[in-house]
């Protein structure tokens, strides 16, 4: 009788414990959870210091007059002042002359001075006395002005490019102008050098509005006054502007079924875009070859447009200069077509500045398509219309099978 009260007893101890155990242990965790919180707080000035420099994007490191790192944050690190506590070379040169004359000293690392992969190519840094009053140590700022250097860069060729390019054209006015004076007694020469200087003269004013237009799509930025534009809209009027021009080529210009869809746009600029790579298709086509343009919707929320020729095609080491500024593939065709060497460049900036992208597909010989994918209107996205046009030019002729056409056949020869 006595063990069983014991027994019962020994259970109802146990009941009783067990929850204060878990009691016991919630509060102990709760006090270490809240010690490790106020050992974690910022208390000191050296501490918001120490925070200070790790958090700052300019790199900083402290060294003394045996060249060891006393202090250093990651950005110094990256750009890479300091490598595994070791100092560049050319930062220790620079600490020397200041341990030296007290003096603030600066130095440029260029691209080869970099690790190798990295995304920072230039860097400025500043080599100064940690402190007037005791000539032990020197702390190096660091910034990071490869962005700087690469719109420099740009700036530059740009600027070189352009003065190139404006050159050609005026220079050949002068000399026709010269021509003509020479030849005023002749109707024939004339009319000749006339029509010479005038087709120079649209050239100019050609490359100056592509210049125009260039200046006002910097960068990926949105543009700030969109609206809806209807897709088939901007592929009916590219095509309306280039018609002249293919049934002097006696080139087919043909499309697709209508996509249907809206984009968030400038139209203008769109069909412009649009425009250039149907106009650059139907240059670089032989007589007769057709260019067809086709839209379609892609996962709901994208619309692809693809201009395909099946001209001379592009050589792999151009195509990934063709959307450069003045690069041409062809420069003797270029010059006889008046191209500029902006069309392109304005392509890539367009769908850049409304969301989208541009790509290549080419093989010479076989010809290229050129692709622009943009956003679909928030309010229209939904399911994909099916289309299946091929992105080879030697597989597109279904895409001219029961559609509308825009354009004319060759010319009979009487």
């Amino acid at each position: 009788m006595t063990l069983l009260a014991a027994f019962f007893l020994g259970v109802v101890v146990a009941g009783l414990a067990l929850p204060a155990f878990q009691w016991l242990k919630k509060r102990v965790r709760r006090y270490r959870s809240a010690t490790t919180l106020n050992a974690n707080k910022v208390t000191t000035v050296s501490q918001v210091l120490h925070l200070t420099v790790q958090g700052s994007p300019t790199g900083v490191t402290v060294i003394d007059r045996t060249g060891a790192v006393l202090l250093s944050n990651t950005p110094a690190h990256e750009m890479g002042i300091v490598h595994e506590r070791s100092l560049n070379p050319d930062i220790w040169k620079q600490a020397e002359l200041v341990f030296e004359d007290q003096e603030t000293h600066s130095v440029e690392l260029a691209t080869d001075q970099r690790r190798p992969g990295g995304r920072i190519t230039s860097v400025r840094a500043v080599v100064q006395p940690l402190s007037l009053v005791d000539d032990r140590f020197v702390v190096v700022f660091s910034t990071d002005e490869s962005e700087s250097q690469r719109m420099e860069s740009a700036r530059r060729d740009f600027v070189a490019n352009v003065s190139h390019e404006l050159k050609t054209p005026v220079g050949g006015m002068a000399l026709l102008a010269e021509a003509l004076m020479e030849a005023s007694d002749d109707p024939e020469q004339v009319a000749y050098f006339g029509e010479r200087l005038h087709s120079e003269a649209h050239r100019l004013a050609d490359m100056i509005n592509e210049l125009i237009s260039l200046s006002k799509l910097q960068g990926a930025e949105a543009l700030p006054d969109m609206s809806p534009v209807d897709i088939d809209d901007v592929v009916d009027e590219a095509l309306a502007r280039n018609y002249l021009a293919a049934e002097n080529a006696g080139i087919e210009l043909s499309r697709t079924k209508r996509a249907g869809v809206q984009v968030m746009g400038d139209k203008n600029l769109l069909v412009t875009a649009l425009s250039n790579l149907v106009s650059n298709a139907i240059n670089y086509s032989p007589n007769a070859m057709p260019v067809s343009v086709s839209t379609k919707v892609a996962s709901g929320d994208r619309v692809l447009i693809r201009v395909i020729d099946r001209g001379i095609g592009i050589d792999p080491a151009d195509q990934k200069r063709v959307f450069e500024r003045f690069f041409r593939v062809d420069k003797a065709r270029s010059r006889s077509t008046g191209g500029t060497g902006l069309g392109l460049a304005i392509v890539k900036h367009v769908a850049a500045n409304h969301g989208g992208t541009v790509k290549l597909w080419s093989r010479p010989g076989a010809g290229s398509t050129f692709s622009i994918e943009l956003p679909v209107a928030t309010q229209q996205r939904g399911e994909p219309e099916t289309l299946d046009p091929e992105v080879s030019p030697r597989l597109s002729g279904s895409l001219r099978t029961g559609v509308p056409r825009v354009g004319v056949r060759r010319k009979e020869k009487p």
